[in-house]
């Protein structure tokens, strides 16, 4: 190991030119429960109630040997995280952004965004939110910067570097135009996850029952509107199991319900890690200048600290706080422990390096303003206002 080292601008940019051999830095974190060490934890759940399970190399050197693991959080989660702490972020990081408002729609329930931004797009700059909007009265797709969006590649990435950055940093598939139309694709340079070590046991379900406190019969009949349960009635006989209109109290939450134990409890894990990685050979894929790559490492490294420097709340019933990172400079054959970020020095090393973009003549139109605003297109706006017609209640 070398001696500790500490993150800069001029770093970055060089780690990042086309004649660097530099790796990257990566970032290993041990995580322990809010409640302490083997408390459990509830990771990810897919379809079908089942946990992402793998079987894994751990530990150091010829003391390695064959774990069974469970994946907490994945790699697509943790980087909508650092995605959501950017947007957090944005106003002390000058980031760009680009926001779809749907305050025009009159039905949308309360427990919808009223605007979707760049940093939430599913598929970030090839998201068919961002397709389907309008600019000025005009189809985005049909605007100058629209046409430059979506026709963005890894060999010209520049109106992505000024107001999608986040999508040359964790890649993206332009795969929403038609099979005629442009299909490019760029690798992630992040990559992180959280994995548990040694699950306890993962063949745990929950169980219980849902009260009631006046205990009413779940065996008679009623009618209802399954998209209006503020009016229903007691139908005229015992429930039939058959239809949906004539069903239980239970559709419609009263009586005891007994919970079935098909969801997988939390786990037991004799250890909790995160893995966080930077390549720098793979934003030197992207055709900037050295400069560009330095600014979208530091980007990501500013959403890493923002997203997971303290306690992180991942879901219900997975609190983790992180102990003991380690962050490591992966050089050319050798590696040197790192000074780790702060949020505060996170945010100036992204300044330092849209400076450094700036002066070799990168466009970073987006960053550094208010939001450039958005609005569904015709054909949107259409299908939104059908999925959520007028409803007269609360």
């Amino acid at each position: 190991m070398g001696q500790e080292v500490s993150i800069n601008a001029d770093r970055l940019v060089d780690a990042c030119g086309d004649a660097s051999f530099e790796a990257g830095i990566s970032i290993a974190t041990r995580l322990e429960p809010l409640a302490g060490d083997g408390a459990p934890v509830k990771p990810a759940i897919y379809e079908g109630g089942t946990y992402q399970h793998d079987v894994r190399w751990h530990g150091v050197g010829t003391e390695r040997h064959r774990v069974n693991v469970v994946v907490i959080d994945n790699v697509p989660s943790q980087a909508n995280r650092i995605e959501a702490a950017l947007r957090q972020g944005r106003s002390l990081l000058g980031l760009p952004e680009l926001v779809l408002d749907l305050q025009g729609l009159p039905n949308l329930p309360v427990h919808l965004a009223r605007a979707i931004s760049s940093f939430s797009f599913p598929h970030r700059n090839a998201d068919a939110y961002l397709r389907d909007s309008a600019l000025d009265g005009v189809e985005f797709t049909k605007t100058e910067l629209g046409r430059a969006i979506f026709r963005a590649t890894a060999d010209d990435p520049a109106p992505l570097l000024s107001w999608l950055p986040q999508a040359l940093l964790f890649g993206f598939w332009q795969s929403h135009l038609g099979k005629k139309g442009p299909q490019s694709k760029l690798a992630r340079s992040w990559v992180s996850e959280i994995v548990g070590y040694d699950p306890a046991t993962t063949e745990t379900k929950i169980a219980g029952v849902k009260g009631d406190p006046l205990n009413l019969s779940i065996d008679d009949a009623l009618e209802y509107d399954e998209q209006n349960l503020l009016s229903w009635s007691a139908g005229d006989g015992k429930k039939t199991g058959k239809s949906k209109s004539k069903d239980s109290l239970a559709e419609i939450g009263h009586g005891q319900v007994l919970m079935s134990g098909a969801t997988p409890a939390g786990v037991s894990f004799r250890e909790i890690e995160q893995q966080s990685s930077l390549s720098f050979a793979g934003l030197r894929r992207i055709n900037l200048p050295a400069e560009g790559r330095a600014l979208l490492a530091a980007v990501g490294l500013a959403g890493h600290v923002f997203a997971f420097g303290r306690s992180m709340s991942l879901r219900s019933g997975c609190e983790l706080r992180p102990v003991q990172p380690r962050w490591q400079w992966r050089g050319d054959g050798s590696d040197s422990d790192m000074v780790a970020l702060t949020g505060e020095s996170a945010a100036e090393l992204v300044a330092r390096c849209a400076e450094r973009a700036r002066s070799v003549g990168l466009d970073l139109d987006g960053w550094g303003r208010e939001p450039l605003v958005l609005v569904p297109g015709k054909q949107l706006d259409t299908v939104i206002r059908k999925s959520y017609p007028d409803f007269e209640g609360l």
